[in-house]
């Protein structure tokens, strides 16, 4: 498995490793599953795809709902076919809990209420995902500490576990422990160093406008998908709307996409950190030869091809 925090290289590694062995990647990122946002997301191009495929992009629409539990069940099926094929399945993406859950399973928890939902949107609608995300860091500070005030659908689910079963989620998380993996998987987490990382997603910012954020917001927007959705409220999409409805000029978008995606980029180095062995994380130079390492060695008979 790749990861790493955004802009860090997981794909080009991921692309370079492909030049020596049959991979196919089965992508670990929560918003490369919704169809028609390919540059705010950074997909791999039309070219990359050709040379590596990836599996779980473009699974669902943006209004759709998509989460951990899904991609297990779609990732374990991908990984099989791909097996079958005699190809090697990579794991590459910077979403931690999905790559948790893979490995680990899902802590149990009840399932959904519509009702309680209901009710927590309409306050969300009404008062803001911050309120709610404020609410639940009173409650339940440990699971707070790794959701963004804006992530609307993971607060409620919190909110939504508290009310049903009067728990902390953090609670059901301690008791699965997530010890006993259901799979064996190596790790190698890519951390280029802070001031590089900060200037990867400060360029490659830059050249998703290049390369045509606004119309691609535009386009979402045509298609009828609401700036409130969850993945609307990405990273990028927020401030180019912002823009369009002239609340904000371009430039100061662009500055709060990279001021969003660094600080985003340091949450997740801060998850990590707390989750994966501190040998895993390696520099860009690093990681490569110690991944071309690991493939030599788990596939022998698949490699140098």
């Amino acid at each position: 498995m790749i990861t790493g925090p955004t802009g860090s290289g997981k794909t080009a590694a991921a692309l370079k490793l492909a030049e020596k062995h049959p991979l196919e990647v089965i992508s670990a990122d929560s918003m490369q599953v919704y169809r028609h946002m390919d540059i705010a997301t950074a997909k791999p191009s039309t070219e990359e795809l050709s040379i590596l495929p990836h599996h779980l992009i473009d699974v669902v629409d943006p209004d759709e709902e998509f989460n951990a539990g899904m991609f297990v069940t779609l990732a374990r099926q991908k990984i099989r076919e791909v097996r079958s094929r005699g190809a090697i399945p990579l794991v590459v993406g910077g979403t931690g809990l999905y790559i948790k859950a893979l490995i680990y399973g899902l802590a149990p928890a009840p399932p959904r209420s519509d009702r309680v939902r209901a009710h927590l949107r309409a306050v969300a609608d009404r008062k803001g995902s911050p309120h709610l995300w404020r609410l639940l860091s009173r409650l339940d500070p440990k699971t707070t500490r790794n959701l963004g005030e804006n992530d609307r659908v993971r607060i409620i689910r919190a909110l939504e576990i508290m009310i049903l079963t009067g728990r902390r989620p953090s609670d059901f998380y301690q008791e699965h422990g997530f010890s006993r993996p259901f799979c064996e998987a190596r790790i190698v987490c890519i951390v280029p160093r802070r001031q590089r990382l900060y200037e990867n997603i400060n360029s490659r910012v830059v050249r998703m406008v290049e390369m045509g954020l606004i119309d691609e917001t535009k386009s979402l927007l045509a298609l009828g998908y609401s700036p409130s959705l969850r993945s609307m409220q990405t990273l990028a999409y927020k401030h180019i709307v912002d823009f369009l409805e002239s609340k904000i000029g371009l430039d100061l978008a662009i500055s709060l996409i990279q001021r969003d995606t660094r600080r985003y980029a340091k949450r997740q180095l801060t998850w990590m950190r707390s989750h994966y062995d501190p040998g895993s994380f390696l520099s860009p130079e690093e990681a490569l030869p110690v991944l071309e390492s690991m493939l030599r060695a788990e596939f022998p008979d698949r490699s140098g091809i």
